[in-house]
């Protein structure tokens, strides 16, 4: 046998083999628990498997028909109430009843990034989620109140990776990736004039690269969402500073706080109207199995420690990660609500005064849940519905509210990605690979009264110490002190 034959046939054999190689390591994990197990206040979390190579089962968007509408929840009806838009992703409604919208996509990497970014560009351009930033703020306004939006006009442009926005006492907030700034904005006007001022620096770029804005309801404070860089910080915790937190800007001094810490990637922002307290969706960590980790919706207490990337769930520690584990570990909340592995848990806001989606929802929270890209089968790709309790507690599993996304040849027509209140009541979706905003209604329905706040009164002091002889003299508060 000539030396060229003997090549030739150890060349065929090494391609097999390695055929062989990628073919075992893209097989990936499939999902073995029930889906219902997975989710809810007490979700199932098996035992982690490490992977070397993440599952991937990319959805490629396949675009919606001019006929076709997703599939929405027993006495819902979904219309568009904008198309042709560029990769849309956050809303923000105006007092006025105008609807900004924020057409954004991650912004441009330094250098190539080795193997591993251009593995990770590959799958999100086959996800829909790579290309140069439109870097707008559109404006959208249905002037007629026939349920679309008529008006579709550039607000502000130029911008760098924009997502976060929020509207207060003539100021309109943007979150670039980088930055918050500020800029003046009155009601009604076609375009933002006046130079922006910078309410803070954020870290910048990264993995996750939106960062999201909540108003509090007093207009003096600015909460921002800021993700992590990595999965675990691969790329050392000096990496991670100033992200997987949430701030809290005082509007009026400009300093700022972590509110709360150990979140991956916190997205959507919204206030408890039972409590007052601040939620928000969590994306958690990958490469650990299909079964895990749930994404959740949670509260976040100030000085909320959540874990990442040491801790998930509560008191599972990762064992990939290897930094010194602070001491405040001890202290980590478990989330409230577990949303699903992989499912990219994004855009939510709770039941409201005004909204019109029936009897029954209006109890609870709305969740766009963006959809996996790491996960056999596919979760996500959907709207759910979370309902919760007099109290201001998640109960039960997620009710579906808008599906139809993902078709059942493994393509997906979009991707839901945020949800807002529109003036008149309906819930309006966007869905940024297929570039259309979405309005779910329920038709006939009247507008819901607002959730009343829950108040308490507080327990007077202790009057006199029970179990032993004690006294501390003149100053013995306990004893003396009045009730408010």
């Amino acid at each position: 046998m000539s030396i060229l034959k003997k090549l030739g046939i150890a060349l065929v054999v090494f391609l097999l083999v390695l055929a062989a190689g990628f073919w075992f390591v893209s097989r990936g994990d499939t999902a073995s628990l029930p889906w219902d197990e997975v989710v809810g206040t007490d979700p199932t979390l098996e035992e982690p498997q490490a992977e070397t190579f993440p599952t991937v089962a990319i959805a490629e968007p396949v675009g919606w028909g001019a006929d076709e509408v997703p599939v929405a929840a027993e006495g819902l009806a979904v219309t568009r109430f904008a198309d042709g838009l560029e990769h849309p992703r956050t809303l923000q409604a105006l007092p006025n009843g105008d609807i900004l919208v924020a057409l954004t996509r991650a912004p441009a990497k330094e250098g190539d990034g080795g193997i591993t970014a251009w593995i990770a560009d590959w799958l999100m351009s086959r996800a829909g989620a790579t290309g140069e930033s439109p870097n707008q703020i559109v404006l959208l306004r249905d002037a007629d109140g026939d349920g679309a939006a008529e008006v579709k006009q550039v607000l502000l442009e130029g911008l760098d990776s924009p997502s976060g926005l929020a509207w207060g006492d003539g100021t309109l907030y943007v979150a670039n990736h980088d930055a918050v700034l500020a800029y003046p904005y009155e009601l009604g006007a076609a375009t933002v004039s006046g130079e922006p001022r910078k309410v803070t620096d954020l870290a910048g770029g990264g993995g996750h690269w939106m960062r999201n804005l909540a108003l509090s309801r007093d207009g003096t404070k600015l909460y921002a969402a800021v993700g992590s860089d990595t999965n675990i910080a691969d790329k050392g915790m000096e990496a991670e500073e100033g992200r997987a937190l949430i701030w809290e800007i005082d509007l009026e001094t400009g300093k700022r706080r972590i509110f709360g810490g150990g979140l991956r990637n916190p997205n959507g922002l919204d206030f408890n109207p039972w409590s007052g307290e601040l939620w928000t969706t969590v994306n958690e960590r990958d490469m650990l199995g299909s079964d895990l980790v749930p994404d959740y919706l949670t509260n976040v207490p100030v000085g909320a420690q959540y874990g990442w990337p040491w801790v998930y769930w509560g008191d599972n520690f990762d064992r990939r990660v290897k930094y010194p584990i602070p001491a405040y570990i001890n202290y980590v909340r478990k989330p409230e609500y577990a949303l699903g592995p992989h499912v990219a848990a994004l855009g939510f806001v709770f039941s409201a005064e005004g909204a019109k989606m029936g009897e029954n929802f209006a109890s609870g929270a709305f969740i766009a849940r963006h959809g996996s890209w790491n996960r056999k089968p596919p979760s996500g790709y959907d709207v759910v519905y979370v309902a919760f309790d007099e109290r201001g507690n998640p109960t039960g599993k997620p009710i579906p509210v808008l599906t139809g996304f993902l078709k059942d040849d493994g393509t997906t027509r979009g991707r839901p990605t945020w949800v807002e209140w529109a003036g008149d009541g309906s819930l309006l979706v966007s869905d940024d690979t297929a570039g259309i905003i979405w309005r779910v209604v329920a038709p006939g329905a009247a507008g819901q009264p607002g959730i009343e706040q829950i108040s308490g009164n507080r327990l007077p002091p202790q009057r006199e110490l029970r179990g032993q002889e004690a006294s501390f003299g003149e100053d013995d508060y306990a004893r003396t002190v009045t009730a408010d």
